[in-house]
């Protein structure tokens, strides 16, 4: 790891962001998702946010660190050498904060990455299921495309000069691919699309966004792993990108249906938010607001018609928001560089950039989708991936949990 002198003001910053990240889970994502299900299942999407926290951070201390970040291994994973975080002590560094404060602010990037998968099969998926399929996906998926991307100097993608800083390929574009991948092969829920199957708690899913939207701050600022300018631009156009977005979704509904919901606005703001990750380090206000202009559209265009013309039950659109709008803001990062658009990469070859970001943005859903395959027959064929008719019937929170959310 890279050592280098302490600063205590970068330390207290990235100290700050890591609570920020883990804020966005739990209990943001949580609250988001949690309210948008219904009553008899929104114990379960708690749940299994809650779980996944600690599941991944013990696999995140066991290998998933070393796997992502330990420059022993090669172009496409890392090694083993920094297991059970061997090395990392009081004392050791990277860059200028301490190695532990980078190893927990990374982890909770790998702990909401599976965890927005969660939208796709919600209301259907058996819990052990769920937790196997995300113990291989973890391993597999997310590891060696974080360490490709982020590993440093030997690392395949980051040596073709891949411009992710935040996580648009890392954690979006595979988190929305598994997403799309397990929706396909779990099926839908039961009486989708003819029943209706509103959100039982807009107001939660709301206070969901707030903090997801408050969060953001920490995931895309803070990975510039310092106090500085980079990370105040960043900070500028994480809040830029999905106010556009927020406007033009609302503004879209508006104008097709007569009136602008709440979902829609939050919504739009989180694809805005996705949208803007891979490019908030290297973008200025002008590029946030194309990206954001433009993820409040296509988003809502593949959340709503893209979705009813393939079929697929995506319960949340974690494809059509995450999957969609990261991958749009991975490519638009090549762009969005550009000083013409007030980007800080001076240097930019803009076609060049633009092949690259599409190209490692594809090679990142191509593989996580075959993992995503892989790890769902290994669940179906261990456990089975869908609770019974009944007990889909009867809600999660009773069949699995034996616990309502709620006393009538």
């Amino acid at each position: 790891m890279e050592t280098g002198t302490l600063d205590h003001g970068n330390t207290a910053w990235m100290l700050t962001s890591t609570a920020l990240v883990l804020f966005m889970n739990l209990p943001g994502l949580a609250l988001f998702y949690g309210g948008l299900v219904r009553t008899k299942n929104v114990l379960s999407v708690l749940m299994q946010c809650m779980a996944l926290t600690a599941f991944i951070t013990v696999l995140w201390v066991l290998y998933g660190y070393s796997l992502c970040f330990d420059g022993t291994g090669g172009a496409y994973v890392g090694g083993l050498s920094k297991a059970f975080l061997r090395g990392v002590t009081v004392d050791s560094l990277s860059g200028s904060i301490p190695e532990s404060v980078f190893v927990v602010f990374q982890a909770t990037f790998a702990i909401i990455t599976p965890a927005l998968i969660l939208g796709a099969f919600a209301e259907r998926m058996r819990f052990s299921a769920m937790l196997i399929l995300m113990g291989i996906w973890f391993t597999f998926a997310y590891t060696p495309v974080c360490h490709m991307v982020w590993g440093g100097k030997g690392a395949w993608m980051a040596d073709m000069g891949v411009f992710d800083f935040a996580g648009g390929i890392v954690v979006h574009v595979t988190a929305g691919i598994a997403a799309l991948i397990t929706a396909i092969v779990v099926g839908r829920r039961q009486g989708y699309p003819t029943v209706p199957m509103p959100p039982h708690d807009l107001t939660m899913t709301v206070t969901g966004t707030g903090m997801l939207w408050v969060g953001w701050f920490g995931f895309n600022a803070g990975s510039a792993l310092a106090a500085n300018g980079q990370a105040g631009m960043a900070a500028l156009v994480t809040h830029l990108s999905p106010s556009v977005a927020a406007l033009v979704w609302m503004s879209i509904e508006w104008v097709k249906f007569g009136k602008p919901s709440v979902l829609g606005f939050a919504t739009g703001a989180v694809a805005g938010l996705a949208a803007i990750t891979p490019a908030s380090g290297t973008a200025g206000p002008a590029g946030a607001i194309l990206i954001g202009g433009l993820s409040g559209a296509v988003c809502f265009y593949a959340a709503t018609s893209f979705k009813r013309a393939m079929g697929y039950d995506d319960s949340l659109d974690v494809f059509g928001v995450h999957g969609v709008g990261g991958f749009l803001g991975t490519v638009l990062a090549g762009l969005c560089a550009s000083p013409v658009l007030g980007g800080q990469v001076a240097d930019v070859a803009v076609l060049h950039q633009t092949g690259v970001q599409l190209l490692c943005a594809t090679v990142a859903a191509g593989w996580s989708a075959l993992v995503t395959l892989v790890a769902l027959q290994v669940a179906e064929r261990t456990v089975g991936l869908r609770v019974d008719e009944n007990d889909e019937a009867l809600g999660l929170d009773l069949a699995l949990h034996n616990e309502t959310g709620y006393n009538h």
